[in-house]
């Protein structure tokens, strides 16, 4: 079997571009990834652009050694871009090994050790007694985790004063705390738009276990921040993913910074990448908690992903299909994608990853143009989204 052709596709989906692509072969067996650097598309695609002119001809069942070639065949190696590019084909070529095989790509992972993937949903951001609400229906439905997004993050101006955001989210937190109940988890993504000290304040003007998990809460390039941050407060870190390689996942679980591992498949390098990353936490006891704001194909790629490793806790997913990640199905690009089932995905038994896309659609909504929030503090300096 040969590659023939890697074609990308970013398309408008629902509220905002995916960037598909389709591995072909010789023998008619193709298969689908996804790259997750969304926003920046167009610098993924001109990355498989390039991987494409060395990468047709070559046998598709020999993944391991063209993740490889990928990485270590140039200078620059590494980076957000070239590994968004490498994770959409690594998905890719999974999915061809498995249709050839005619086995489930969790089964090319070693196999299954769960039947069901439980998942958590999010309740948008936390400012008032209607998101409380919205926990306790998205508890009613069956859900035991539930994950909100800090308040005052956005006046409509695009403004965000970190100060005033933890004050008014800490106390809501301690309000949906005393609502919802000890046996719900209760977890907030900051999305690392907080400062060290910024960070620790929040924590600190909670009760101890008032949080189970605190998501990201400031950037990640430098390791030695979050170790302060963590000397600071005793609440879970939950943090990664917007990591793009093993490498950079290295200091946070050698020095047992974090607890959850929000591991991208579409980011991070593919399945190829995210197994190793998955054994090395195993050894430290991190869980994978997995990054999952695209779309169907992330999604499929994810749930054997974590079908396949002992190490897991929840996958993260979209309860309406309009919110801001959310890929409406009625769209009908995806004539076949995993659905929520309760509060959890089965995992698939057909080959492949178990999606299909009409591909004659997937080209009918063309790629836009589209920036995430650029926000600003009132002093009209740049901060973090």
């Amino acid at each position: 079997m040969k590659i023939t052709a890697i074609k990308p596709f970013p398309a408008w989906v629902g509220h905002r571009n995916q960037l598909i692509v389709k591995i072909e072969t010789d023998e008619g067996i193709y298969g689908w990834g996804e790259s997750g650097l969304s926003g920046r598309e167009k610098a993924v695609v001109g990355a498989i652009e390039h991987f494409r002119e060395f990468l047709v001809g070559r046998d598709p069942m020999r993944i391991g050694a063209i993740w490889q070639e990928l990485y270590r065949s140039q200078y620059f190696e590494g980076g957000r871009v070239l590994l968004a590019a490498q994770s959409a084909i690594d998905i890719a070529l999974h999915d061809i090994k498995g249709k050839a095989l005619g086995v489930p790509v969790y089964e090319l992972l070693g196999g299954k050790h769960r039947d069901v993937i439980p998942t958590f949903p999010s309740t948008g951001s936390l400012d008032g007694p209607e998101t409380i609400e919205r926990a306790k229906s998205l508890i009613a439905h069956g859900w035991n985790v539930v994950r909100f997004f800090p308040g005052a993050w956005d006046d409509g101006q695009g403004t965000f004063e970190p100060r005033e955001s933890i004050g008014k989210t800490a106390k809501w937190l301690i309000k949906a705390r005393e609502e919802l109940g000890d046996e719900v988890v209760i977890g907030i993504d900051y999305h690392h738009r907080l400062s060290v000290a910024e960070a620790a304040s929040f924590c600190q003007k909670m009760p101890s276990g008032t949080l189970d998990f605190l998501e990201e809460p400031i950037r990640d390039e430098t390791p030695e921040a979050y170790e302060a941050l963590r000397r600071m407060t005793d609440v879970p870190f939950a943090i990664g993913e917007e990591f793009a390689s093993k490498w950079q996942f290295l200091p946070y679980i050698e020095r047992d910074i974090h607890q959850f591992n929000r591991l991208d498949l579409c980011n991070v390098g593919g399945f190829t990448e995210a197994m190793k990353v998955a054994g090395w936490s195993e050894a430290h006891y991190v869980d994978m908690m997995p990054h999952n704001p695209l779309g169907p194909i992330c999604t499929a790629a994810t749930i054997h992903f974590s079908a396949a490793v002992a190490n897991f806790s929840w996958l993260e997913t979209r309860v309406a299909a309009g919110d801001l990640y959310g890929a409406d199905p009625g769209y009908g690009i995806f004539t076949q994608q995993p659905m929520l089932e309760g509060v959890t995905y089965k995992v698939p038994e057909t080959p492949g990853l178990g999606v299909e896309i009409d591909e004659d659609k997937l080209t009918h909504d063309s790629f836009r143009f589209w920036e995430a929030p650029h926000l600003r503090r009132r002093d009209g300096s740049a901060t973090n989204w």
